[in-house]
């Protein structure tokens, strides 16, 4: 018999009552250092006071009035985002997969009203991930998650991940789009080189294509600059975001350069929810925070740390980890041992940590972590490494 929550999960039997900053607390009185961050979504850990009370201070006056009208929040949040991108506009949503499906529309409807039609392909990369609607399954590169979901939509190819002479080989005159994640989450956290996203820059210009990056789990912070593709000073013509961008608050957004968006006009993309007066008020405290003067520098100085810390932690257990990769607070250990028998172990000591793609153990802590919780986290893997070698 089917429960009344359909399941599409296959959930770990634990549930949360509360959250306070870096730690999570259980139903069953149980304390956890939460190093999974809801995947990198809770990017000021659990009940930030300030997020909390504009928040609730928002909640006592309008939560939802429709995209119909004025939202002044709204306003406030496109300007500062704007103000601190490469970007021109922002069309706001409600998730990372409706962030790429607007992006996606962004792109094609650029060529259709510049007269070109036909460019409709997607060029994407191996290893991706980009959501779980029927397009961005397309766009994303796990036949797992495509299965039996009927035929896939059209105009998405697939090249290797970081192989700019097969990118270059699959741009054509139909190609609307380079589409790829600075660092790859889902994939196993797999960051481009400098050198291929200013490649990527210049093989889109030459071929009239668009570039689109997907900063969905990379951007807000998470790298120690706002946005990853800040790290090799390329700017896309539109990007994706979302998960940290409402630290927990269902945000999403789509930020284009004034070309890259000069498709969209009244009519033609929409979102009931998107940008109402509640998820502004998440997002813009959310902002409040990162952009306050030595947020990012030490986000920067803690995903060192961690890195460090991780690096030194692998070398006890070279039974258990083959490697350590990531930028900032986006950290993946590439497991020599079951990377969900890693996970268990992990939780089992008290630390929540999450599973990639290449056998990889995402370590995703809060922006906001201390150096004395990174040295907690790490005593919690020596004693989870410690225990499946004994195994």
């Amino acid at each position: 018999m089917v429960t009344s929550v359909m399941p599409t999960y296959g959930r770990i039997d634990i549930a949360f009552e509360r959250g306070e900053g870096s730690y999570l607390y259980s139903t069953d009185g149980r304390r956890f250092l939460d190093f999974a961050t809801g995947i990198a979504t809770n990017s000021l850990g659990h009940a930030h006071p300030h997020l909390v009370a504009k928040v609730q201070e928002q909640a006592g006056k309008l939560w939802h009035v429709s995209n119909l009208y004025n939202i002044p929040g709204q306003q406030q949040f496109a300007d500062r985002l704007v103000a601190n991108s490469f970007a021109d506009t922002c069309f706001f949503c409600n998730s990372g997969a409706e962030a790429m499906e607007g992006a996606l529309k962004v792109a094609r409807k650029y060529h259709f009203v510049n007269g070109n039609p036909e460019r409709e392909e997607v060029v994407c990369a191996t290893g991706s991930f980009h959501g779980r609607t029927l397009a961005t399954l397309s766009a994303g590169d796990n036949e797992k998650y495509r299965e039996g979901f009927g035929p896939r939509p059209d105009g998405f190819k697939h090249v290797a991940f970081g192989n700019l002479n097969e990118m270059r080989a699959a741009m054509s005159d139909k190609t609307a789009a380079i589409v790829v994640e600075p660092i790859q989450g889902e994939g196993g956290i797999n960051p481009a080189s400098d050198d291929y996203l200013r490649a990527l820059r210049e093989i889109a210009d030459e071929f009239g294509a668009l570039l689109v990056f997907d900063e969905v789990q990379c951007g807000m912070g998470r790298t120690g600059h706002l946005f990853a593709y800040e790290i090799a000073g390329v700017a896309p013509d539109v990007m994706a975001l979302a998960k940290g961008l409402g630290s927990g608050f269902p945000v999403g957004a789509v930020l284009a350069s004034e070309k890259g968006a000069s498709g969209m006009t009244p009519g033609t993309h929409g979102s009931t929810y998107g940008g109402n007066p509640l998820a502004m008020a998440a997002g813009n405290a959310v902002l409040d925070v990162m952009l306050e003067p030595g947020f990012l520098a030490t986000v920067t100085e803690n995903g060192a740390y961690l890195r460090k810390a991780l690096e030194s932690v692998a070398k006890r257990h070279p039974k258990v980890i083959e490697s350590v990769r990531g930028v900032g607070l986006m950290q993946g250990m590439k497991c020599v041992v079951t990377n969900l028998d890693l996970m268990t172990a992990t939780r089992d000591a008290g630390l929540l940590t999450v599973v990639a793609g290449d056998n990889v153990l995402r370590i995703l802590p809060p922006l906001t972590v201390s150096k004395s919780e990174i040295d907690e986290a790490i005593g919690l893997l020596d004693t989870a490494f410690s225990a499946v070698t004994a195994k």
